[in-house]
């Protein structure tokens, strides 16, 4: 039984880790059922810095709590096993007094009705203060512990980009940036980085990426002038060159077919006055699309569908350009969202794979003759990226490979992949394919 909703940050903490390692709760919904209560935004913001910081660094703090005890504890007691990693969290990569952070992490022991944890932790915690150098030592000396990563995703990671992985790792355990993507259609970029400069937010512009502002730190989407109106959406650079490499025109019939959230179909309709439809499977995650259409004064057909489903379709239905933002396994955007690294299981990449291609099979007849599919993901895998498109354009006579010009990543046959960190930007995989 889980103790009642927690009223400090690092105990809240202990509900949100236990949702999502315990309970395969995703980190978002975790923080949206056990955040803080009470109205101190510190508290808020410390229980997210250290989820987040726990979920990155899991594998490493779990070995380092290991490295002092002569056994494990038992499953009953997963809640002070995750409060020694807080613990070793807040002492190697948080700011903040050790004495502070030793104290009110014991604390928690004590409110949760276990006091002979707390002895524990605290015992625990002082001897890592006096031996930490050595114990780092150990631990990193294993690449997966060091990264935090489990081993199957190391093992891909090393045989996909065997030059890259030590970056890529280290990039998934940074904290990612703030970007928005200033809808031009209502007020130029550096009109807009004006009125955030009037507002004490500093950002600056990205090559290669016209629309988008990098945020030199992050604030509350309530704190963005416009926003509310329409001036801007929050979207990482990379993700903001679906739009341009769909090249839609005025009047063209446009599919998103895995649209929710939203954002990429609204840029589509922010750089063209087309007609789009919005398609995804989850009724409840398209209602973010009417959301974000709405705020931002647009307008599309949205359709409850799975586009891989040819039965949904009628015969007759064709499109001048068809995006597809596949379902992947997200590990390009690990460093926003660390849970992925522990909910995703190796036997999910064949699976996703498989619903992949059944995209392109179902929506490449869609695609009028002369019009273009474009095909991404979040991944930094070959096997739901490259492998998907390449065994795809084999079995097509009619599809016409172009070349990618983006501003960052490097070509991979059949497409483009970005890593993450590259230019600041997540990690992501883009395909061009025009019908001849």
């Amino acid at each position: 039984m889980s103790a009642k909703p927690s009223t400090d940050p690092r105990g809240a903490a202990v509900e949100v880790l236990l949702a999502v390692l315990g309970r395969g709760r995703s980190l978002d919904r975790a923080l949206s059922e056990h955040g803080p209560g009470g109205d101190d935004p510190r508290d808020v913001a410390l229980c997210r810095a250290i989820a987040y910081g726990v979920l990155r660094h899991h594998r490493r703090l779990g070995a380092i709590r290991d490295h002092f005890l002569r056994s494990r504890l038992k499953s009953r007691d997963q809640d002070m096993a995750l409060l020694l990693e807080i613990g070793f969290f807040q002492l190697t990569e948080m700011d903040m007094p050790a004495h502070a952070a030793v104290s009110e992490t014991v604390a928690v022991a004590r409110r949760r009705g276990k006091p002979w944890a707390a002895k524990l932790i605290n015992a625990v915690l002082r001897r890592f203060q006096r031996d930490s150098a050595a114990c780092l030592q150990a631990v990193d000396a294993d690449p997966g512990r060091s990264a935090s990563v489990p081993d199957w995703l190391l093992a891909r990671l090393r045989r996909d980009w065997p030059d890259d992985w030590p970056a890529l790792l280290a990039a998934q355990n940074t904290r990612a940036p703030m970007t928005l993507r200033v809808n031009q259609r209502r007020i130029s970029r550096e009109a807009y980085r004006g009125r955030l400069a009037a507002e004490g937010i500093g950002a600056h512009p990205l090559d290669g990426f016209e629309d988008a502002l990098v945020l030199d730190h992050a604030v509350a989407v309530s704190a963005l002038p416009g926003f509310a109106e329409g001036d801007c959406s929050v979207q990482d650079a990379v993700a903001q060159w679906a739009a341009p490499l769909l090249g839609a025109a005025d009047g063209d019939r446009v599919l998103d077919a895995c649209a929710a959230p939203g954002g990429k179909a609204a840029h589509v309709l922010e750089r063209a006055a087309a007609s789009l439809l919005a398609v995804d499977s989850d009724g409840e995650r398209l209602q973010r699309v009417t959301e974000t259409l709405d705020r931002l004064g647009l307008s599309a057909e949205v359709r409850v569908a799975d586009a891989s489903d040819p039965g949904q379709w009628p015969a007759a239905e064709r499109f001048d350009r068809i995006l597809i933002d596949a379902p992947c396994s997200g590990t390009g955007v690990i460093r926003r969202h660390p849970d992925i690294k522990w909910l995703r299981r190796e036997a999910d990449i064949a699976h996703l794979a498989v619903r992949q291609r059944a995209l392109l099979d179902t929506l490449w007849p869609r695609v009028a003759p002369g019009g273009r599919l474009v095909y991404c993901t979040c991944s930094v895998l070959r096997a739901e990226n490259e492998a998907v498109v390449e065994a795809f354009v084999a079995d097509q006579d009619d599809v016409t490979v172009v070349p990618s010009v983006l501003p960052v990543g490097r070509p991979v046959g059949h497409g483009h992949q970005i890593l993450t960190g590259e230019a600041g930007v997540d990690g992501f995989y883009y395909a061009c394919l025009d019908k001849r």
